[in-house]
């Protein structure tokens, strides 16, 4: 990477003075970016050329530790950029995204095909038993040697070559693949231009739909791709017709002639990551990646998988049954299609369990729910979160928050990002600014002996129009505790190595802290106490929390046919060789749903021309199984809080606390879980929680 135009006064490379060492948000420009890394990667390879050049032998500290604290300005500058290029792009923005996608990966290759420095981690290795070291410090060198070697650190000559040049493409495909999604998903806008148009939808919806067009200088209302504005328009709006059209567009994205078509993409994408299998001596690409998994095997996933697929199958037609009852008692004939389903069921909903979406909602205040999330994590894990106003955030939405113990000790900061806008991907994930470390970090602008973390939470939820409180759904609301989990995960990190701290665990495990904190969003007394009117400010009713606890498993059977129809096309096209890649990939998804059984008008949760958690990066790729793995270990501990007759019992707590949420990657994750729960976790209480089997007696 060459640059013609360096800039002098770069905030990038000052010392960030801001409070918790935030970055100066308000100064950053997209064009100081690519200077910054050019430094920040020449300075980590000096680094590392001295590491591997030292006189000394190899030592735990002189070679593991030392790797493990080195770049610390690249891991800065990789915090803010990858965070903004999610949650506050722009064009200047994407296009240096798409500029540096090829170099940061070729840093990534030359940092973990170093020949000297991999040199002194092997033979470390090779003597680990032997070192005397303490069990956080013997996983570091354990995970940092597999690392270099999944990197291809073993590999020799022209299939080294190789392999940096296939990351190197797969790094620029991807931001490709998500720039694309985006690019459609910010674009689409369904007008609903007359009270027609506007039918069946209860006033948050419209408010909502209001303000998306507020939000893009539209006049009336607009339906956007945002999950949040879409389902509720496909759940409420009496227009068949213009359910049909949102859901078209919804489930095309990525699928269009054009600029944004991502089918050639995924085909590459596929092809490279079965190159790079084999170079690692394995058949395809799902071999390679569950290599270090908790499951391992592709066997174990499709045991999973399965199971519950041949589940949820008849619980899906149990629910088609009554859907198409209602239909048909209403006058209406003909299929129920994937347009219909929603709008159906809740109307099922409505009349089965009493329930109205619009008496619900005023109960469940976007500032009262985080305020729930807030208070469950002190009762749990003695953890205050105090707002700050005062903090330099990068969108006038985004809420700061000290995080703090009880006796005043400071854990972190804790970002809360939960509106949806144009220059914002979809879904909801969480991130990091600055992970956690034992080891002090001068940037942060104070002097501790260890480093705080800086973690965020996005969502997408669609923003009530100004003076109006957001009003989420109940779905809306265990998405927020779902992601407050992970977020209490990087922030209650207690490790000494940064390469271990917080979510940086097995994949198949990342997912149990923030489904394990699901479980408390709908518990009765949390309700109680935090679901209060927005207007009267009374308690949600006793009876009102009753229909819902009833209504719980309704629709669970469409939900669990949904995403696990989408692990089953991920590890059917990921477990492919290289000569048996299609030259289709729509056609080839069709087929495998086909081939389950996928039953009609139900879809799935991700197509391949817009599933972000298989193209737009490899974390997930042969890997969208994890929800389901880690449900059955979240579902088997949250169990351990109702058999302790309190879902807040302190021993409990304290368990989860130090065995789960600030252990980081220092344990292996199922010696972790036993740790927990005192045996391995049992697959009966998930299936129980979705009400795939009878509850206990």
């Amino acid at each position: 990477m060459s640059i013609h135009h360096p800039i002098v006064d770069n905030p990038l490379l000052e010392v960030w003075s801001a409070p918790f060492g935030l970055p100066p948000f308000d100064r950053i420009r997209a064009e100081h970016f690519e200077p910054a890394f050019e430094r920040a990667m020449r300075e980590q390879r000096a680094e590392l050329d001295a590491l591997a050049a030292q006189d000394e032998a190899p030592s735990f500290d002189n070679t593991i530790a030392a790797f493990d604290a080195s770049g610390r300005l690249l891991a800065r500058l990789d915090g803010v950029f990858h965070n903004l290029c999610a949650s506050e792009t722009s064009p200047d923005l994407q296009a240096v995204q798409r500029r540096l996608a090829q170099p940061l990966a070729a840093h990534n290759n030359a940092v973990y095909m170093h020949v000297g420095l991999f040199a002194r981690v092997d033979a470390l290795y090779e003597q680990r038993s032997s070192l005397g070291l303490d069990g956080e410090s013997l996983r570091l060198l354990e995970r940092v040697h597999l690392d270099f070697v999944r990197a291809g650190a073993r590999l020799k000559g022209q299939a080294q070559q190789r392999y940096a040049q296939v990351m190197e493409t797969l790094a620029d495909l991807h931001t490709r693949f998500g720039q694309n999604v985006l690019a459609d998903e910010s674009t689409y806008t369904l007008p609903l231009c007359t009270e027609a148009d506007l039918a069946g939808l209860p006033a948050s919806v419209r408010d909502a739909a209001s303000d998306a067009a507020r939000v893009r200088g539209l006049q009336g209302h607009v339906i956007t791709l945002s999950r949040s504005l879409i389902v509720p328009f496909l759940t409420f709006s009496e227009r068949r017709d213009l359910r049909e059209q949102a859901w078209r567009a919804w489930t095309s994205r990525g699928e269009q002639e054009g600029q944004t078509d991502n089918r050639s993409i995924v085909r590459e994408i596929l092809k490279l990551r079965a190159e790079q299998a084999v170079l690692h001596g394995q058949r395809c690409y799902a071999d390679y990646a569950l290599q270090d998994t908790m499951a391992g095997r592709q066997s174990a996933v499709m045991e999973l998988l399965t199971n519950v697929w041949q589940r949820a199958l008849p619980a899906l037609e149990t629910e088609r049954a009554q859907l198409a009852s209602l239909k048909a008692a209403m006058g209406q004939s003909g299929p129920i299609e994937a347009w219909d389903w929603r709008y159906w069921a809740e109307k099922v909903r409505n009349r089965t369990y009493a329930i109205d979406d619009s008496q619900v909602k005023p109960y469940f205040s976007l500032d009262r729910m985080v305020q729930a999330a807030f208070d469950c994590a002190r009762r749990l894990f003695g953890v205050h979160f105090r707002h700050r106003p005062d903090l330099v955030v990068y969108h006038p939405d985004v809420k700061g928050y000290e995080v703090l113990r009880a006796d005043g000790t400071p854990v972190g900061l804790f970002l809360h990002d939960n509106f949806a806008r144009p220059t914002k991907r979809s879904g909801a994930w969480m991130s990091a600014y600055r992970l956690q470390s034992g080891l002090p970090d001068a940037a942060e602008g104070r002097s501790l002996s260890r480093t705080l973390p800086i973690i965020v939470n996005n969502n997408n939820f669609a923003k009530a129009p100004d003076g109006q409180p957001t009003l989420l759904s109940f779905d809306d609301v265990r998405t927020l505790f779902h992601e407050f989990g992970h977020g209490l995960h990087g922030l209650l990190s207690d490790v000494r190595y940064e390469r271990l701290s917080g979510t940086q665990v097995l994949r198949d495990f990342v997912e149990l802290p923030s489904q394990l904190f699901e479980h408390w969003m709908s518990q009765p007394q949390v309700l109680q106490e935090h679901a209060r009117h927005v207007v009267t400010g009374e308690p949600i009713p006793l009876d009102l929390i009753d229909k819902l606890q009833a209504a719980r498993n309704f629709g669970q059977g469409y939900e669990t046919v949904r995403y696990t129809a989408s692990a089953l096309t991920d590890m059917a096209v990921h477990a492919l060789g290289v000569d048996e890649l299609p030259a289709d990939v729509v056609a080839f998804e069709a087929d495998v749903l086909k081939r389950h059984g996928l039953p009609p008008g139900v879809g799935l949760n991700h197509r391949y021309t817009h599933f972000q958690h298989l193209f737009s990066g490899s974390s997930y790729a042969a890997g969208y199984y994890v929800y389901l793995w880690a449900a059955v270990l979240d579902c088997d501990a949250f169990e351990a809080f109702e058999e302790a007759g309190d879902i807040f019992d302190a021993g409990t707590a304290l368990r989860l606390l130090q065995c789960i949420y600030s252990s980081g990657n220092r344990v292996e994750p199922g010696q972790t879980y036993r740790n927990f729960r005192g045996r391995d976790a049992r697959v009966e209480p998930m299936l129980r929680d979705r009400g795939l089997i009878p509850e206990k007696a």
